[in-house]
């Protein structure tokens, strides 16, 4: 089991926020972190609950300029229960005289959280505090905790206090504690005769109606205890007096539940949150029914590893499959909410909608192809505010913004604080205009998993030839014949604009490869997502969208003369990147010892990463992580540029010497493009990035919200890298390649209504398809096509790869 379960023994304060995050708890409607159910927002603790897509718009003012902060909000809590013994303060961890016991465990298969600690005051008495505690993964409005005590040598009264508290503010980032974080506004606060605490709050821009309600029960050898309400302008409370026989235990069981003005088929989200307490079937039947869901989404989500040396890779595996499941599930359907990078589990990127759905994406549309199609339409329903944003920066087309939250307008920061210098200074990574290829790629990739052609009709084509609309109006020719595309940046953020240039008013960079190279494929891929459109459709929505033939001529001339610089033989992550100074990379190792986020590092020395061959993450090797070594000859040999064999391997190693991976992204998609050519280098760093938020690597960061970007790119990285899947409109197409350390790799997926059962070892691959009614699919492996009717299975021993890499 205990690859089914995160453990920690002993309670450590420095590490509660890591702990939080990683243990907290979701079902794709509400998260909530992980926090002791006694614990108060300070520098240790954390309590948070979020909605998905919760959002609220506030003015602050910081550094003498007035800014703008659109931020996921932190909810009213509906965790806080506190055990005291006769009149003494609240017994906790932290006011304990001795802790002498302190187990916590996440059962990752069960989606339960438990806690056991035995405290022990001044005056020798121990408390034992057993917790249990979920977020309905049936029922995606309820939460549930029980806390059983047991006085182990004493007897005595004890003090239990359970509320609901809607005194809450954004916290959670250090960085951002000068944004004004007051988000809520209490409305009502009520206490019922029948236990029923209730608490009304509105945001205090946007007026969503955020609605908590909860009953605590409370039991002492099987008599209930009654509570004292205590009400405050935003607290609701409830105080037990128990007395206490040694040895005997005392169970208080709190259900909560959270609604909002913009839920479906309710009246009003009070009532309905009050409504679903009173009808609550108790703890154990809650647990129970959400049990059974989340043993049907291991079903269709696990992945079983089997390693030589049993490194806890799957482990961590199933603790990132865990966090993608709770948050986009099938709860997320009816919500208007994208898929952020850190997840809904705290408040890093003040939980906005980046390009990290490039890497989340696809694990999802493998599984659940719904939930990806319900993220792509978030993306459609802002198409219009894209076309806006287009047009108000003189272009065509869709420019969709590089973080993203409520209504799709740009929600970047204008500027950010470096926390080793305490200097607030801008923020320009607005340029990355690469999120829009990154929407066009998962709409083609989610296509030809599916051959979902309605959804291409309906906003998958118009969102496609949009974007490539936008990358046709950013291309300009140039003197020798090709187009280059200039202002932009690349993934690497460390790079915003060219040495000396001011960034404010000569930023970006010209010709970012990994963008050029998108802009082509996108540009000539705009054919075939026309083609499969039914022809009627077709020539209604180039009616609708003003396409016209010759436009569509112009797309396919720019996507063949598009620029890809060159320097020493490797694609240039930008035109000018070879004239960059060489950095002193063991100087500063040993200076500074970590040098991950060396962009910090350097502006508080007065100095700027522009100056240097460095980068913050994989850029120019994005290419090799999204594409084929076929697509990308192909789209080299479409751009008139020599595609030598050794171009991959030899840019690879380049940009392997000169990254700092100051982003979890980074170790991933470094994996992954080693894969095939260093497959030990590639697994020790799947295992580093396996590791980022269990270990929490990227600068003690991992408490402001998991890394959800890096977890389900590890998980692609086995799934789809490891096994060499290539998802075609007419066919799936496999070439195994497992590292060394890996035995044996079972997996489901579901490809174009097949659900494939795959087992793949050192010598042989087998593909099963559950009986179903389909038409046959085909496999392809390395030139060999096999049809696969529903209820069939076939296996075959694997050719070994020349090299034996």
């Amino acid at each position: 089991m205990a690859d089914w379960q995160l453990t920690y023994a002993g309670y450590t304060p420095a590490e509660e926020g890591r702990r939080e995050t990683l243990c907290a708890l979701g079902n794709g409607y509400i998260v909530s972190r992980a926090a002791q159910p006694d614990a108060a927002a300070d520098d240790v603790h954390y309590p948070g609950t979020y909605l998905a897509g919760g959002y609220n718009r506030l003015t602050s003012e910081v550094s003498g300029r007035a800014i703008e902060n659109e931020d996921l909000v932190n909810l009213p809590n509906w965790l806080p229960l506190a055990v005291a013994i006769g009149d003494d303060a609240w017994l906790t961890p932290d006011s304990a005289a001795e802790l002498l016991d302190y187990t916590q465990t996440l059962d990752l298969h069960a989606g339960v959280l438990r806690r056991d600690m035995r405290l022990q005051d001044g005056a020798g008495r121990i408390l034992r505090w057993q917790e249990e505690r979920f977020v309905s993964m049936d029922d995606p409005h309820l939460a549930a905790l029980r806390v059983t005590l047991t006085a182990e040598n004493f007897a005595g009264r004890l003090r239990l206090r359970a509320a609901i508290d809607g005194g809450v503010i954004n916290w959670g980032v250090k960085r951002y504690r000068a944004l004004d974080g007051r988000h809520m506004e209490v409305l009502t606060c009520q206490r019922d005769p029948d236990g029923v605490q209730a608490l009304r709050s509105r945001m205090r821009t946007a007026r969503r109606e955020i609605a908590l309600a909860a009953r605590t029960v409370v039991t002492a050898g099987g008599t209930a205890v009654p509570g004292v309400a205590e009400v405050t302008a935003t607290e609701v409370a409830d105080i037990f007096e128990i007395d206490a026989a040694e040895g005997v235990p005392i169970t208080a069981e709190k259900i909560a539940a959270y609604y909002n003005s913009q839920d479906f088929a309710i009246a009003e989200p009070l009532l309905a949150a009050t409504d679903a307490i009173r009808r609550g079937t108790g703890f154990d039947a809650l647990r129970a029914a959400h049990a059974r869901a989340w043993a049907q989404l291991w079903d269709q989500a696990d992945i079983r590893l089997t390693t030589r040396n049993g490194n806890g890779a799957q482990q961590a595996l199933r603790l990132h499959i865990f966090h993608l499941l709770q948050t986009a599930s099938e709860h997320s359907k009816d919500i208007d909410a994208g898929i952020p990078p850190r997840g809904w589990t705290g408040e890093a990127y003040r939980g906005h909608i980046l390009w990290d759905e490039l890497y989340i994406l696809p694990y999802l549309t493998l599984r659940m192809p719904g939930i990806t199609r319900h993220l792509l339409w978030y993306r459609y329903r802002r198409l219009d505010a894209a076309r806006r944003a287009a047009a108000a920066a003189g272009h065509r087309g869709a420019m969709f913004p590089w973080q993203s939250g409520s209504d799709g307008r740009e929600e970047t920061q204008q500027i950010h604080l470096n926390p080793k210098s305490g200097r607030w200074i801008a923020d320009n990574s607005w340029r990355q205009r690469h999120v829009g290829a990154a929407i066009a790629y998962n709409v083609w990739q989610y296509f030809e998993a599916t051959a979902d052609r309605a959804f291409l009709r309906d906003a998958g084509a118009e969102l496609f030839l949009e974007i490539a609309r936008f990358w046709a109006s950013l291309a300009e020719r140039r003197p020798d014949g090709r187009y280059g595309i200039t202002g932009v940046m690349g993934p690497d953020e460390f790079h915003t604009a060219y040495p000396g240039a001011d960034p404010d008013t000569e930023g970006g960079l010209d010709n970012n490869a990994y963008s050029n190279f998108m802009a082509a494929w996108i540009l000539t891929r705009a054919i075939d997502v026309l083609d499969w459109l039914p022809g009627d459709a077709r020539a209604r929505l180039c009616v609708r969208i003003g396409l016209d033939e010759a436009e569509l001529a112009h797309w396919q001339e720019i996507g063949r003369k598009l620029v890809i610089p060159f320097h020493d033989g490797v694609i240039s992550q930008f035109e000018g990147y070879g004239d960059l100074k060489e950095f002193d990379w063991p100087g500063y190792r040993a200076k500074y010892g970590d040098i991950q986020r060396l962009d910090r590092v350097l502006e508080a020395e007065g100095d700027d990463p522009n100056n240097y061959k460095v980068s913050k993450q994989a850029d120019a090797l994005m290419i090799f992580y999204l594409f084929s070594r076929a697509e990308i000859a192909r789209v080299f040999e479409r751009l008139g540029y020599d595609f030598r064999s050794e171009l991959i391997p030899d840019t690879i190693r380049y940009y392997e010497a000169r990254t700092s991976h100051g982003s979890t992204l980074s170790f991933l998609a470094h994996a992954w493009v080693l894969a095939r050519s260093d497959r030990q280098r590639s697994w020790e760093l799947a295992l580093t990035a396996l590791e980022s938020d269990i270990a929490d690597i990227q600068d003690g960061t991992t408490p402001e919200g998991i890394h959800l970007g890096a977890m389900a790119g590890t998980v692609d990285l086995i799934q789809r890298c490891y096994t060499g899947i290539e998802m075609r409109p007419e066919a799936l197409a496999l070439n195994p390649r497992l590292p060394e350390e890996v035995t044996r790799l079972e997996m489901s997926l579901v490809h174009h209504h097949h659900v494939l059962d795959i087992t793949v070892t050192q010598e042989e691959l087998t593909v099963a398809s559950r009986p179903a009614v389909a038409d046959p699919m085909t496999i392809l492996y390395r030139g060999w096509a096999r049809p696969l009717p529903a209820g069939q299975s076939f296996t075959i021993r694997l050719i070994p790869e020349p090299g034996g890499a």
